[in-house]
């Protein structure tokens, strides 16, 4: 395994200026923001698929760095009923892109429809009553298998190996028995993005959920999570009030070890090596208690010492 940085985790960094962090850290797989939910500045899809001159100087800067790109990310909603056709156009333009390049990997999400003609955004299925949502959260699957299954024919002929779904609630891969349901239905190219931050929140175990997914697992991002006991005995883990008050949140967003401690991210190391993972472990930041490179930096630190070990 190597040290990775996805680069949205520093969106105000310009594209050279968040590969020479990435080589400054250690970090040699790079994870670049692709769009979607990211406004990173790190990719211009349009014109590296247009202008093969901007392709090969694209790939030179990983190459200059001793750098390699280990997935492209378009943290995308497809299946939404606003944005869910464009964002289904970059998915498809990504892979494109990653087969030129020669990448194997793309990382996004599964998506989740609306509930029917009509619709201005996504309908998320959480608990199976009355009747009419467990009915319509079937025909949201159903609906989704056939995109998914097109997408990965597309992969197949661009050569990308693997689409990792962060298990992200608000989609319909969000845990494991749903990113499994998906993976049979549409095929091994289907995997995870374990990224453990949105487990713990969700009171998932990440060392069960890697045991079970076992080389379904196809990529790691490194974020933490806070549990804030306090304000869950008052509001649950399904808390929306707002981020920006974190003091007054059931959960919040951290550097990899301001929660868990470098022995159970030791562990969380031992449990992708047990199932043959030998890939990208990629930061991701959204702490929003310390600035971006300062979160990234700390990251890249404990992981390298235990790599390193």
């Amino acid at each position: 395994m190597e040290l990775g940085l996805y680069t949205d985790s520093v969106e105000r960094l310009s594209f050279t200026e968040a590969l020479d962090l990435a080589a400054r850290i250690g970090a040699r797989g790079i994870e670049i923001a692709a769009g979607g939910q990211s406004s990173a500045p790190h990719m211009r899809i349009g014109e590296l698929l247009a202008d093969p001159a901007a392709l090969d100087r694209f790939a030179g800067a990983f190459r200059e760095r001793g750098l390699r790109i280990a997935a492209l990310n378009c943290s995308a909603w497809p299946l939404h009923p606003v944005v869910g056709t464009a964002h289904e156009q970059l998915i498809r333009d990504v892979i494109t892109l990653a087969g030129r390049l020669g990448v194997d990997k793309i990382v996004t999400m599964s998506g989740c429809p609306g509930d029917g003609p009509g619709a201005t955004t996504i309908d998320w299925i959480w608990y199976p009553w009355p009747a009419d949502a467990v009915a319509l959260l079937e025909r949201q699957w159903a609906e989704a298998i056939p995109f998914w299954q097109e997408t990965v024919r597309h992969a197949r002929a661009n050569g990308v190996r693997k689409i990792a779904f962060e298990l992200h609630p608000l989609h319909l891969a969000f845990n494991v028995p749903t990113l499994l349901r998906m993976r049979e239905a549409v095929g091994p190219e289907i995997g995870a993005n374990m990224d453990p931050s949105h487990l713990f929140w969700q009171q998932m175990d990440p060392l069960a959920a890697i045991a079970a997914l076992g080389d379904a697992v196809h990529h790691v991002h490194l974020k933490d999570t806070q549990i804030q006991p306090e304000q869950v005995a008052l509001a649950g883990v399904l808390d929306t009030r707002p981020f920006a008050d974190p003091a007054n949140r059931a959960w919040v967003f951290r550097t990899i070890g301001r929660s868990h401690d470098r022995a159970w991210w030791s562990t969380f190391i031992d449990a992708l090596r047990a199932v043959g993972y030998d890939d990208v472990l990629s930061i991701e930041n959204e702490d929003i208690a310390q600035p971006a490179v300062e979160g990234v930096e700390e990251a890249a630190a404990l992981i390298n010492g235990i790599l390193g070990a």
